[in-house]
């Protein structure tokens, strides 16, 4: 297998895509003219409970990716289950890449729920920390920590929900499944990827699958908007290579009007749902997303922020040249809606640059990746539970995401629904902690989303 190699600009363009994303949320905020004082977070007193103490227990585990060192995570995470009577496998697919999988045992064969988390994180800068990054640290009723967010916290009210099914002494209707892995943050091919490869049983049987992936969308404490992710975009990387600078620039030249490009290409249908599900939260672009159709046709398309745009259309983004040997090369990521196939990608890219005398190296390639549906009883079960927790009146509805994607593509090829969800609030100021610095979690919000989950997998798993 190839090295996976993505630089630190298509990283940064990720990240800068994902921020915006979240600033629509501000967005809606400035419009409506919420005050200041609405929004001040007044904290409240730390109550450290043993759900808590867990999570702690698991951020102090430096699990940063690269070089990983999953397996001192996953012998964490089999200890915990192994107290609470429950058999489990440390799996690893290289020295020191550990992936945790457990299974109860249900009554229906077929209809599994996998819940779905990864023990890696991306690397942590103390300089840039308010808090040790490694310590768990608790101040104003906030938990600092990589991993506390993406995704030790949501790994740990999975690996909680998942205890509590397994000691009720219940056989349960259907099986359930816990299964932590290694290298998402770096592509997944020592996670997801090889489990899949070399131990297929780990799904078998699966059905559904809860990842990461949502957001949560709150005003003065609220969840407002609680968004369910059920598809990406998907990425292929092409490495090109040429003996002199000029014929890479030519190519660069000849593929710039694409990097900038505000026209939609297709409105997929599941990608008109989302509209029309997010309309009444964004006021400013309600009228366009609400019609999304009518908004194309009267030429207004232009209106709409970036991260909407995006989902109807194929990018590109290049890298280079750069010297390398006795030549140069350039790195080249085409940005695809879900359902492209990769391989006709590929094929119509090697067609149009065979003018140009240069090698083209697949370095990576990611879908078809089918957008979950929403019409399911797992999605119709997610809906009812949020809203029990947080509130009849809080809008459960899709996301997909524009930039950057989970191992949820892995499964969702295999033909399983798979549902990005975030159980506990996390506020737009909390969210800039993901991949940058003092990310943080709430401690009371935590706690909902560990009550969250137990109750999802509890309703799924035992409901005749």
């Amino acid at each position: 297998m190839k090295r996976v190699r993505l630089s630190r600009g298509f990283y940064v363009a990720v990240l800068l895509a994902v921020s915006v994303t979240l600033l629509i949320a501000g967005w809606s905020l400035y419009v409506k003219k919420t005050t200041p004082e609405e929004l001040l977070y007044v904290p409240k007193r730390a109550v450290m409970t043993p759900e808590l103490e867990l999570l702690r227990r698991y951020v102090q585990i430096d699990t940063t990716n690269p070089p990983g060192n999953e397996t001192e995570g996953a012998t964490f995470l089999v200890d915990v289950l192994k107290r609470h009577g429950i058999e489990s496998e440390l799996i690893e697919s290289a020295p020191g890449r550990g992936n945790v999988y457990a299974r109860i045992e249900g009554r229906r064969p077929g209809e599994g729920l996998l819940l779905l988390n990864h023990i890696d994180v991306v690397a942590a800068d103390p300089e840039r920390w308010s808090k040790p990054p490694f310590e768990g640290d608790v101040e104003h009723n906030m938990m600092y920590g990589r991993g506390t967010l993406d995704m030790k916290g949501v790994g740990i009210t999975q690996l909680l929900a998942f205890i509590e099914l397994a000691r009720s002494g219940r056989v349960p209707e259907r099986d359930v499944v816990f299964l932590a892995t290694a290298d998402e943050e770096q592509g997944s091919r020592l996670g997801i990827e090889w489990l899949l490869e070399h131990r297929p049983d780990v799904i078998e049987g699966v059905r559904y699958a809860v990842n990461e992936g949502g957001i949560t969308e709150t005003i003065k404490e609220e969840v407002v908007y609680f968004a369910v992710e059920i598809g990406s975009r998907q990425m292929v990387s092409l490495r090109l290579s040429a003996s002199d600078r000029d014929t890479i620039r030519r190519i660069r030249l000849e593929l710039e009007p694409e990097f900038t490009s505000r026209d939609p290409e297709r409105v997929l249908p599941e990608v008109r749902e989302y509209f029309r599900s997010i309309a009444p939260k964004r006021l400013a672009f309600a009228p366009y997303l609400q019609d999304i159709d009518g908004t194309i046709g009267q030429g207004e398309f232009w209106r709409l922020p970036e991260p909407y745009r995006a989902l109807t259309r194929n990018d590109i983004l290049m890298d280079g040249p750069s010297e390398r040997g006795e030549g140069f090369e350039a790195d080249l990521y085409l940005i695809n809606l879900p359902d492209e196939d990769p391989d006709q990608v590929i094929a119509r890219f090697r067609e149009r640059l065979s003018g140009h005398d240069v090698d083209i190296e697949v370095v990576r390639k990611m879908g078809p990746a089918p957008i979950s549906s929403t019409d399911t009883p797992m999605f119709r079960l997610i809906v009812e539970t949020v809203q029990r927790e947080y509130g009849s009146n809080v809008t459960v509805g899709p996301f997909i995401l524009h930039a950057g994607t989970t191992d949820s593509r892995y499964l969702r090829g295999k033909g399983i629904d798979v549902y990005g969800v975030w159980p506990f609030p996390v506020d737009y100021h909390q969210s800039q902690g993901i991949h940058g610095a003092d990310e943080r979690v709430r401690l009371d919000w935590f706690m909902s989303g560990v009550s969250m989950m137990k109750n999802l997998v509890r309703e799924y798993a035992t409901v005749e």
